[in-house]
């Protein structure tokens, strides 16, 4: 299966040619275009167990739902765990939901182990394997319709569920929309539909990616989640890949364990590891208020991973002045390149304005035009284009997506109109910049803008909110700021020349009082 799938409603159709009785389920799985189709990221032994360790639950009888089973490690991991246990459960019984057809006979054979294990032990135990599409099928039990299954609760859940955005005109989004969830990617969709089925007091352990823990997109799952349940825990990983390293996942992952319908506790146990198996983890009670900002309309959830996060959210927590309290406001480049492809040019002429990609910084100022660069360095100035350009200024730029090179997830550059003799100028798409009602700022500002924006403390809090290299516009606006005075004072002590992190970091923290 050479070609990509573009469209999750493709995936019936990508599974259906494939020849199950000649192909070797392990080279399938192998196939990195099949996973990106399905979703399907398979939970290594180590990530299962600790997953497993998570529940407190003492139930007699243990109604689990497992709603991405693939081979069953999930379950299997938790039916292992509870047989452990001093006081285990009389009766155990699983419902699993697998797409795909070559996962369909290992999982039956994991859950046939799961049935001897139990028997062994006394323990009665029953399953049900639903190899149908889950969002539909949980959908159709919430709404009570006509055909669906019969509706059932359940005490326990497990998930690694696949991840892949959805369309807002796919069926996934319109089943979702008719049982009250908005969500823009599979894995916050069935979770979301986990926590419904679910029995008050009924817990759920997931691992997904960190994005829902910031921006607007997820905004409506953070709310639904803290409306119905409670959170207990949250677990990170060290390194970027080591929680499925096999599969070269580059997202930051998190587990966390939440139970529905409880009062918040006031402390969470915020624990971390690398991810390999054997390897130890650490763990400290957070208070929730430190997680969790009561006052945060945006409800980011903030996660520390090591001592220098855990500095930079006390120094951060100490500056209480927002954008809008500095007269500024941050928008996203005007210039999508593919959109204004038959305006855009190489090199200027007499009838273009510079074009500014990330390619252009260098060194804390925007270096243009770049010879020879991979990137243009104008767009043609004209009606049609007015519109894609803003007034000469000086503006702080950042870059929406940091490269693996860069150690900052937040990169700020001045864009000086001293060096670059332009009436206007153009913003590509994949960068954010920061201007004063449209027009550009003070360059003693600016910056000291750039200088707060380019120091460790703020790339250290960022990261406690966000685990990836994008960095969007609602992230720079709901970042603390100090006062214009502080910056202002900043910024008249950063030097022409180019400056150091170490430089930076110190000017920054000596003027924020540290």
């Amino acid at each position: 299966m050479a070609r990509r799938v573009e469209r999750l409603e493709e995936l019936d159709a990508v599974v259906s040619s494939l020849d199950v009785a000649e192909v070797d389920v392990d080279e399938a799985l192998a196939d990195r275009t099949r996973k990106s189709a399905l979703g399907q990221f398979l939970t290594p032994a180590p990530t299962a167990e600790l997953m497993a360790s998570m529940f407190k639950t003492d139930r007699k009888h243990v109604k689990l739902l497992d709603a991405g089973a693939g081979s069953g490690a999930l379950t299997q991991a938790l039916v292992h765990r509870l047989l452990s246990d001093k006081k285990r459960p009389e009766q155990i019984s699983v419902t699993v939901y697998e797409l795909d057809p070559l996962m369909l006979e290992r999982l039956r054979a994991t859950l046939m182990d799961c049935e001897d294990l139990c028997a062994a032990k006394g323990v009665g135990f029953e399953y049900n394997i639903c190899a149908e599409d889950f969002i539909e099928s949980a959908a159709g039990m919430l709404r009570d319709d006509l055909f669906a299954s019969d509706r059932t609760s359940f005490t326990t859940a497990i998930v690694n569920p696949p991840y892949r955005k959805i369309s807002s005109a796919s069926q996934f989004r319109s089943s979702l929309r008719s049982v009250g969830i908005e969500t823009s990617n599979l894995y916050t969709g069935f979770v979301a539909l986990m926590i419904r089925l679910m029995e008050p007091g009924g817990e759920l352990v997931a691992i997904t990616p960190r994005s829902f823990c910031n921006g607007p997109y997820f905004r409506p799952f953070r709310e639904d989640l803290l409306k119905r349940t409670a959170l207990q825990r949250l677990h990170l990983f060290d390194s970027r890949t080591a929680a499925f390293k096999g599969d070269k996942v580059l997202q930051e992952n998190v587990i966390f364990h939440v139970v529905v319908g409880k009062p918040v506790p006031k402390d969470l146990v915020v624990s971390s590891s690398s991810g390999r198996a054997g390897d130890q983890v650490t763990s400290r009670n957070v208070p929730m208020s430190e997680v969790i900002d009561p006052a945060d309309p945006e409800l980011m959830i903030h996660l520390e991973t090591n001592e220098d996060q855990s500095r930079a959210a006390g120094i951060v927590r100490e500056i209480r002045t927002g954008l809008k309290d500095l007269g500024l406001t941050v928008s996203t480049g005007r210039v999508v390149d593919f959109r204004a492809e038959e305006f855009i040019v190489q090199e200027p002429a007499s009838n273009t304005v510079p074009l500014i990609y990330s390619t252009h910084f260098d060194k804390g100022y925007i270096s243009w035009p770049i010879e020879n660069g991979r990137k243009p360095n104008a767009i043609v100035s004209e009606p049609a284009t007015k519109s894609l350009m803003v007034p000469r200024g000086t503006y702080v730029l950042v870059k929406r997506f940091s490269s693996k090179e860069e150690r900052r997830r937040i990169v700020a550059c001045i864009y000086d109109p001293e060096r670059i003799d332009a009436a206007e100028v153009g913003f590509e798409n994949h960068l954010n910049y920061f201007h004063q009602n449209g027009a550009g700022l003070d360059m003693t500002l600016a910056k000291g803008l750039a200088a707060y924006l380019n120091s460790t403390v703020v790339d250290q809090h960022f990261r406690r909110f966000s685990g990836h290299t994008q960095v969007n516009a609602t992230d720079l606006r709901t970042l603390p700021y100090p006062a214009k005075t502080t910056l202002e004072r900043i910024g008249s002590l950063v030097k022409a020349e180019p400056m150091d992190q170490n430089t930076i970091d110190q000017l920054v923290e000596h003027e924020l009082g540290r």
